[in-house]
């Protein structure tokens, strides 16, 4: 009983680091609602997610604090979206996604930020445009080439280790798959909690970043996920599919140029 009571206390009692101010709250809480709006299938947004927690906690910190509640927000998808999910998408995806994981734990301490940011961003906009092309000109053939799948599924694995950044690789993935709009919400939920889970270990024994303590400050945001969720579900259901798949473009190249100038 002792022990357990201790274990509550250190859950629920923040350190002294985490002992936020009433702006850095705001703005911890205003990135989770958005992390909710995004895993109701309002993709494209995580970069506005990363930038706030990246801001209150730091870069590298952040990325740990933030997994347990992508897994919150990945079990509330895969609830609501379980029946749109495309399983053959993500058996192209999950090997590769699992090998940029990990190469992505071995450089993520040696690899300058600054190089990173403007690799990544040039690879999203080129493979924005490359879609755009695609649609305007009426292109009904998907690029159903293996090297696709394994090149999308490295740069989403490497990048959610990294960042928390996969969603723009597997976005520009799914579109080029011409998934429907539940579909792509479906597949992708199933995804991001396959891989999420997967990251867990990585974040708690090799980088550190998940801890009791980030624990408990999770505990304190999960409120602003349900919020999020439910919000965004509403939104989802006014969106059109061809207005959705425009919409993701739009949001991955902001996204992108965000990335090259943060």
């Amino acid at each position: 009983m002792r022990y357990e009571t201790i274990m509550l206390s250190t859950i629920f009692d923040l350190p002294a680091r985490f002992q936020l101010d009433w702006l850095s709250w705001l703005l911890a809480g205003l990135a989770i609602f958005t992390l909710g709006i995004s895993k109701s299938g309002l993709k494209g947004i995580s970069i506005l997610i990363v930038t706030l927690m990246a801001v209150v906690f730091g870069g590298k910190a952040s990325t740990g604090i933030i997994v347990p509640l992508l897994l919150a927000g990945d079990t509330l998808a895969v609830i609501y979206y379980n029946r749109h999910a495309q399983w053959k998408y993500l058996k192209q995806l999950l090997p590769a996604m699992m090998v940029g994981v990990v190469i992505g734990t071995w450089v993520g301490k040696d690899l300058p930020e600054q190089l990173f940011k403007q690799m990544m961003a040039i690879i999203i906009l080129a493979t924005v445009v490359m879609m755009v092309w695609w649609d305007r000109n009426k292109n009904k053939q998907v690029p159903n080439h293996w090297w696709f799948a394994a090149l999308m599924g490295l740069m989403a694995g490497f990048t959610t280790m990294i960042g928390n950044l996969a969603g723009t690789f597997t976005n520009l993935f799914f579109l080029a798959m011409r998934l429907p709009k539940n579909h792509f919400i479906g597949t992708a939920a199933w995804l991001f909690f396959i891989i999420n889970l997967f990251k867990l270990p990585f974040h708690i024994f090799a980088w550190h970043t998940i801890t009791l303590d980030t624990i408990g400050l999770n505990l304190r945001l999960v409120p602003f996920i349900l919020l999020g969720f439910y919000i965004g579900i509403r939104l989802i259901k006014r969106i059109k599919d061809q207005h959705y798949r425009r919409m993701i473009l739009i949001l991955t190249a902001i996204g992108a140029v965000l990335i090259l100038f943060k």
